[in-house]
């Protein structure tokens, strides 16, 4: 049985075109019953461990008074390699539900352009001294471990990720602070810039373990710099030749906004940085709840997504996620005793990592999407091209409700809260404060739904090569170890 050839290892290749085939097989076919447990996910090791023990300086041929030695060596091969596949394997489970295949990040990624994974390579903006001092603060401890020293054993992390509409935040902490099970969790809360009255109101959280993390490449943390405002960049429809600008227009003439880009890149570093850069999370096996500031949820959203998590594999195999409310921001539910399944919606959604490693494979297609905004984005071409439609199981009930009346960048200050009286009341009833989801209930399916048509090329906003890039560097930041097996990985832009 011949060894699988290593790529791009020219030292490893002549020494083993040499290797004598025939007996490696006779004589360590312990060692061969042992490679298809390594196939796939660890390969390579298997190769490497191969060669090593061949090279051992007292290798010899085999002879018939040696028997005894070999049947030694074959002890001691068998043992270790056991081991070694016990503690791999050991820490392939301790990362992922369903763990993605060794090649699953490559899969989108072709050598056309370099871009190195190397973070110091990483063709990453210069940074300020605010952005460095976040990705230092994005490595502090979470708060409150004093208080709730212990997470529950199948807790579902929560993300809320805000910008400066302080009067909003403070509604939703509100909230928060009366979901049932919130002790039992983490909360992460992601900015998009800093703004003291946001910190402060954070701060103050005091009803469960609480993180923050901070964009260092928001727009919003550099005056005078990509990714905020350059002193030479195009604006409006200018046209670069002509006015000796920086810049690529998107498909409709339009230049760059720096405020309307970063509703795109928070979301996505975001995603990226919970995901696969955070200690406290990129081993997290199940799903993890996305909400935003203007998102208003109700006592029994937490007991009614763990509900929903533990019912979709054998109600809804092929649902991507649980929702809390449906797609239809304006949707209080059906009210009707069944579960729905019907498009993902932007209200309180959650997926797991291995519908995350979907998602991150199409970072090509996110990042090169002329649409600022990220769900639409998602909806247009990341989602369609999963080759099946991507369903979210919910409630007929919502357990999370929207409330803002006006854009991300908007509401900001007590005269432009775009709350009424600077206040929301929603009627909370009964069947509100606890789990209302039943596990014998069927599901419904919304077939036919609303969405974007093949051919929809977005509403623009995202024509700039430089966002384009800082996006895919975005998905390549907490990959660095790409690097020490080929030393580059390439993106394709074409």
């Amino acid at each position: 049985m011949p060894l699988k050839l290593l790529p791009k290892s020219p030292s490893i290749f002549t020494f083993r075109a040499k290797l004598d085939f025939r007996l490696l097989f006779m004589e360590h076919k312990q060692l061969w019953m042992l490679q298809p447990l390594f196939e796939d996910c660890c390969l390579e090791r298997f190769d490497y461990l191969c060669v090593l023990l061949l090279m051992a300086p007292n290798y010899k041929k085999p002879n018939l008074r040696a028997a005894a030695f070999r049947r030694f060596l074959s002890v001691v091969l068998v043992t270790l390699l056991g081991v070694l596949l016990f503690v791999f394997l050991l820490g392939i489970n301790s990362v992922s539900d369903v763990a993605p295949s060794a090649n699953g990040f490559d899969d989108y990624l072709n050598p056309k352009i370099g871009v190195s994974v190397s973070r110091e390579k990483l063709s990453l903006p210069k940074q300020n001294k605010l952005s460095m001092q976040f990705e230092e603060r994005n490595k502090l401890p979470p708060r409150n471990v004093d208080l709730y020293p212990n997470l529950a054993k199948d807790h579902i992390v929560i993300v809320l990720y805000v910008h400066n509409r302080p009067q909003y935040l403070k509604v939703v902490v509100k909230s928060l602070s009366t979901v049932v099970g919130i002790s039992e969790t983490l909360l992460i809360v992601s900015h998009d810039g800093y703004f003291e009255e946001m910190n402060e109101i954070i701060d103050g959280i005091k009803f469960c373990q609480v993180k923050q993390i901070f964009a260092p490449y928001s727009p919003h943390v550099f005056s005078n710099s990509f990714p905020g405002v350059s002193l030479n960049d195009c604006k409006d429809k200018e046209n670069a030749t002509e006015k000796h600008c920086v810049g690529n227009p998107d498909q409709y003439g339009n230049h760059r906004s720096p405020k309307i880009v970063s509703l795109k890149h928070h979301w996505w570093w975001m995603m990226n940085t919970v995901w696969d850069g955070l200690e406290e999370t990129r081993r997290h096996s199940g799903h993890i709840l996305f909400i935003e500031e203007d998102h208003f949820i109700l006592p029994n959203a937490y007991r009614n997504l763990q509900m929903l998590t533990k019912l979709k594999p054998r109600k809804c195999p092929d649902c991507y996620a649980a929702n809390l409310a449906p797609c239809d921001v304006n949707s209080r539910g059906e009210g009707v005793d069944t579960l729905i399944a019907e498009r993902m919606g932007n209200v309180g959604y959650s997926f797991n990592r291995t519908v995350w490693r979907k998602i991150h494979r199409k970072a090509r297609e996110f990042c090169f999407f002329d649409d600022y905004n990220w769900d639409i984005t998602m909806w247009a071409t990341v989602y369609p091209s999963f080759g099946a439609p991507v369903y979210s199981l919910r409630g007929p009930r919502t357990s999370a409700i929207h409330f803002g009346k006006c854009g991300l960048h908007q509401g900001q200050g007590e005269k432009g809260a775009c709350i009424d009286n600077g206040m929301v009341n929603f009627r909370i009833e009964d069947t509100d404060k606890i789990a209302n989801i039943k596990s014998e209930w069927g599901v419904r399916v919304i077939q036919n739904q609303p969405g974007y048509k093949a051919g929809f090329r977005g509403w623009g906003g995202w024509g700039d090569e430089r966002d384009r890039q800082l996006c895919l560097n975005f998905a390549l930041m907490c990959h660095p170890s790409k690097t020490a097996a080929s030393g580059r990985v390439e993106l394709s832009m074409s």
